[in-house]
């Protein structure tokens, strides 16, 4: 029992939506690597999904800044003629599978979890197996931008529209330690839209802001780049972005390695204490 006692806590990354301000999670990956802060498992919602997706199949943050640095918005999708919306997003799949090492959940190298919504149920779906490229699809596919993405006969759109920070799903995947890295909820005005991509994406960030503290909830650590002039959509600043994300990340190390070192649980708390996570409320669906 005392040896179990002295293990480290589980450590889950919960990695927010944003759009192109998700270039900022590779510099919180990089400075984590960096300081020696272990992860364990990640969600991610969005772009979130695929950046953590990168991470979690085997890239490491060099090689995932590589990508932020030339991903272009064609290469997530293409023109369609549709009523479901303006963007077919197959290429995102294509995307995933060109340049990731491993495309199945069961061959990455820690635990992943991809956040979508189901559109006709309003209920938060997470990936956790199965095919990744469909499921970082899924997380990714903005409504009215890009078509849903059908899985198992269900229309799955962008898991912003039930919360754009997964902190809750890191908590129920297992994760003691809980840090969510928010791109989205600064509370300053956000730059004028500019077309309907970036309409979509900042009404998104109107609905996460009111429900902040409701998303915060699970989490122990909040990592907040300070991005909020960024447009969603501007992939050029990608580099200043990264920057970014490791500048906040280095304003919170302190306190995560504080978290890290093991507790001594009361015998009390062992025998009569609730668990903190229940994987009961995880949904977890395959590719037909």
């Amino acid at each position: 029992m005392a040896q179990n006692e002295k293990k480290r806590p589980v450590v889950g990354l919960a990695l927010g939506g944003g759009m192109a301000r998700g270039c900022s999670h590779v510099g919180v990956l990089r400075e984590f690597e960096k300081n020696q802060i272990p992860i364990d498992l990640i969600a991610g919602t969005s772009v979130g999904a695929l950046i953590g997706g990168a991470y979690a199949s085997g890239l490491s943050p060099d090689e995932v800044e590589k990508l932020a640095l030339t991903i272009r918005w064609s290469d997530l999708g293409r023109a369609t003629v549709s009523m479901m919306g303006f963007y077919n997003s197959a290429r995102t799949e294509e995307y995933v599978r060109r340049n990731f090492p491993v495309t199945e959940f069961d061959k990455m190298r820690m635990p992943f979890g991809a956040v979508a919504t189901d559109l006709q149920t309003g209920r938060m779906v997470v990936f956790t197996e199965g095919s990744l490229p469909l499921a970082i699809r899924a997380s990714c596919a903005m409504p009215v931008f890009y078509t849903p993405v059908t899985v198992n006969g269900r229309m799955m759109v962008d898991g912003g529209l039930v919360g754009h920070i997964p902190a809750s799903v890191a908590r129920m995947m297992g994760a003691d330690i809980v840090i969510a890295v928010d791109i989205n909820s600064q509370h300053l005005p956000i730059p004028q839209p500019t077309n309907l991509f970036t309409i979509m994406s900042q009404s998104l960030s109107i609905m996460g802001r009111t429900a902040v503290n409701y998303l915060y909830a699970d989490a122990d650590v909040v990592v907040r780049p300070q991005i909020e002039h960024v447009r969603p959509d501007d992939l050029s600043k990608a580099a200043e972005m990264i920057t970014a994300g490791e500048e906040a990340s280095r304003r919170v190390i302190h306190k995560v390695r504080r978290l890290l070192v093991p507790r001594k649980q009361s015998v009390f708390k062992r025998i009569f204490g609730k668990p903190q996570h229940d994987h009961r409320r995880v949904t977890m669906l395959e590719e037909d």
